[in-house]
This record gives structure tokens, sequence and C-alpha cells, in this order.
């Protein structure tokens, strides 16, 4: 006989631990599937563990800069075991967190691989082979998704990483190549660059994190080049091999011509492939865009009945909070209470790099494409007490409006801990904020923080230290 409940979840990452937590909270009898490990990937082998890796990298530049603050340090080294074993700790630490909150929810946990065996219907096998059948009326899929691969070169985890084998290296590189440069090919590039690996980017499109508003792509891609690395934009790899010894490739730049290089490793970073293979879904007939993610309504609900989907699985953007977000929104669904849509717009996302980015809603240029008359304001840190003071001067924080309604339509930023204040302006666009209710919010001094409402000033010729 199948156990029976109102909700079973399929994953347990962000969208899916959430999701159960949400359910259970609503009265909903919940069940969560996972094959790994509670957290999933990012939990256990992204978001978090690459922050602990990339805190390490942080501390151990300003150790490197310690005479820039009056400090001596000498003798300066790196344990990347020891930084690695710290990473991991995080990572469990957390894993033991989402695991008491199953447990303090009542959401049953059932270790194993699931798959769709019908509608409403689950079966997990666990890994030594027993199979215990699950029903629910609802079923939610939070599976995510994994690192894409090169096609004529696999990852092998010895000279060939993922972010997943670059988290736990065997070895410090000595010669890195990073393939993309998305948040996850920036920031392990910057936490190698910053370790003392040489490393070289490679990005097929005309800027490096091409996602974000050009004006931050040209300031990060000055930066890294100041601290060292190289960076090779509008390129290809025409060949690439590797062997015992290291990497071998063959790549042609933005001027057209080929050249020969050498390395010890090679990340990729070029995309993600969604984990929907051999769980059922294709049985089903749940539909699909030509890339294999699945297509969901604004309540997260796929065209079978009863079934949902959340997270890496579904549309961009990839990132954790709206798969947590999702979950939610596809729970209160299920219970009837009605939840508001998501707005694609009013989602940020952070790149962890030195220095580091965050940025919500259109771009300048994307403002511009929708048809927009636009203001836009920058406003440099160097303008900004707290940001000297700290030594932080290095960045920038850009607004855009609609001219015509004075609308927050987007707010990019470039700097130290500006992932810690992309939220106001988040708030800001969610309750859908002009730049008058901006400029009339009192900031805080001294804070970095008060180079946002610098930036606004800006758009419209008010900025008072510039």
């Amino acid at each position: 006989m199948a156990e029976t409940y109102d909700l079973i979840v399929l994953g347990s990452g962000p969208g899916g631990y959430v999701a159960a937590i949400r359910a259970a909270q609503l009265g909903l009898k919940t069940a969560i599937v996972e094959r790994e490990n509670l957290g999933g990937i990012c939990l256990n082998w992204g978001c978090i563990p690459t922050k602990a890796l990339l805190r390490s990298a942080e501390i151990f530049h300003y150790m490197q800069h310690a005479k820039d603050y009056g400090l001596v340090a000498d003798k300066i080294s790196a344990d990347l075991d020891a930084v690695v074993k710290r990473s991991r700790g995080v990572a469990k630490q957390l894993n033991q967190g989402v695991t008491h909150l199953m447990k303090k929810n009542k959401v049953a946990v059932h270790m194993g691989t699931g798959k769709l065996t019908g509608k409403g219907k689950l079966t997990v096998t666990g890994q030594d082979g027993k199979t215990t059948e699950l029903a629910a009326k609802n079923i939610i899929v939070a599976t995510g998704a994994r690192a894409r691969d090169l096609p004529n070169l696999p990852a092998d985890g010895k000279r060939v990483w993922t972010y997943r084998h670059a988290m736990t290296p065997s070895e410090m590189p000595s010669k890195l190549l990073v393939i993309g440069s998305g948040a996850i090919g920036i920031e392990f590039a910057s936490f190698y660059n910053d370790m003392g690996a040489e490393v070289t980017v490679v990005e097929m499109m005309d800027r490096i994190v091409p996602v974000e508003d050009a004006d931050i792509s040209t300031f990060l891609e000055k930066s890294l080049t100041k601290q060292g690395m190289k960076i090779l934009t509008s390129a290809k790899i025409d060949k690439i091999s590797a062997d015992a010894n290291g990497v071998k490739a063959t790549i042609t730049g933005k001027d057209g011509k080929a050249f020969d290089g050498e390395y010890s490793h090679v990340i990729v970073a070029i995309g993600i492939v969604p984990n929907t293979a051999d769980i059922g879904l294709k049985e089903l007939g749940v539909a699909m865009n030509d890339r294999g993610f699945l297509e969901t309504d604004a309540t997260c609900k796929t065209n079978v009945e009863g079934l949902w989907a959340i997270g890496d699985i579904t549309a961009p953007p990839w990132l954790a909070h709206k798969a947590s977000h999702e979950g939610v929104i596809a729970v209160e669904a299920i219970a009837g209470k009605h939840p508001h849509a998501m707005d694609v717009r009013n989602i940020p996302g952070c790149t962890y790099c030195h220095p580091q980015i965050a940025s919500v809603g259109l771009t300048e240029a994307k403002a511009k494409e929708a048809g927009y008359e636009v203001k836009a304001g920058t406003f440099p840190f160097i303008g900004n007490g707290k940001a000297i003071a700290l030594g932080e001067a290095e960045g920038f924080i850009k607004t855009v409006f609609d001219a015509k309604t004075g609308e927050l339509l987007g707010a990019h930023m470039i700097g130290a801990e500006v992932t810690e204040m992309i939220q106001g302006y988040t708030v800001g666009k969610t309750l859908e904020t002009t730049e008058a209710e901006l400029m009339e919010t009192v900031f805080p001094h001294p804070t970095m923080s008060e180079a946002m409402h610098e930036s606004v000033l800006a758009a419209y010729g008010r900025a008072l230290h510039i």
C-alpha cells in the first residue's frame, strides 16, 4: 500500500525544502524526497559553501594588504585544504539545520531516488534497492539542475572541473582556465585568483557577466584585469584536450586570431542542464521548452493536473531565492490561498566576486529596448565617506528610472558588500516606489548605503557629494 500525503515534494533544495515547510505550516500532510543531501546543491555544493570559500579568499586578500590599513602581517600563506575543510563544515552545519527543520515541521523525509509513476504517484528507490510507494493529490517537482559539460570534454574532476570539483580541489591550480563568465565562472575565477592562481577567463559574449548592466561589466573587467586576471571576451574555444599533465586549448580572440594555451586545470561554467531525465516527466506528458526546462503558469503549475514545478528546472533566472519564493507560491496555490504571481523584474541577482555585483530590474539598455524614456544616475563609492574609511572606495551604484513616471526600473551595484544593499532597492521595486519616495528617505550616516541615495539624486541632477 502506498503511503498517502496531501503533498509530495521531489527534491530538497532551497525550493523544495521551503515548499515543504510552508505546506506543513498550512496543515498539509507533507513528504519530501531527496536522493543525496537535504538542502540540495545550493546548500551543500553551491550558494553557501562557495561563499565560505570566497570569505577565506577575501580575508587572505586583506591580510596581504595589511599595510594599507596601517598594520603589519608578515609571511602570509594559505592552506587550501583547511579552506576547503571550513567550507565543507559550513555546508554540513546547514544540512543539519534543514534536517532539524523537517523534524520540527513534521515533514516525512524519504531518502532515495524518486520517480513519478502516474498522476499523484511516486516511487522512491533507496540506496539498498528497496522501493517505497507514495501517493498525493499534488506533487511539486524541485529536482534542480546540474552543470553543463563541454560536448567533447566532460568533467573528470582531475583536470576538467565543474563548480562541484572546484569546491573540493585535490590540488591548487597553478594556471587556471575558466570557460564562461556568468556568476559561477566569475566567482571561482575570483576565488582562485585571490588564492594565487594565474587565471584566464574566456567568454563568448562581448563582455563578462553579460546579464548585468554594461557599465558594471566594463568596471568589473578593468578591476579583474588590474588584479592580474586575463579576460578574453568575444572569444571561443576552438580545441581543448586534457591529460594527466594538464589542459591544452586553442582559443580565438576578438581579433579573430587563434593561439594555443596550456593550463593546469579548467573550470567549465557554461550553463546548466535541468534534472528532468528518468523521473517520469516524459511519460506523464509534461510540457517542456526546447531546452528541456519545464513550462509552468504563474502559480508554478504544469500542464498535468496536480503536478507543479519550481526552481532551476523551470524558467530563469536560476537563483535559489527565486526557487524558494516559487515554492511558497505553489504551496499557497495548492492550499487555496490565491498567492500573488512572481514578478521576475523584482528578483535581485548577486555575484560574489571581488568586487561584488548586485542588481535588480532592468538594465539601462533593456529599459530603452522596452520603450522607456530613461533617467539614469550613477554615484561612485569614492564619494562616500564610509567607503573611503573602510578602504573600499572601488565601485559605484547606478539607478534607472522611467523619466515619465519616476518608476524605479532597475538598480545596479559593484563594490564591497553591495549584495547586502541591493535588497533596499528590491523592497522599493516591490512597493512600486518612485524617485520621490527614495529621495525623501533618510539614509543613515556614515554608511555605504548613502551611495544608494546619491545615485537616485544623480539621476535627477541633484547629487550632493559629486
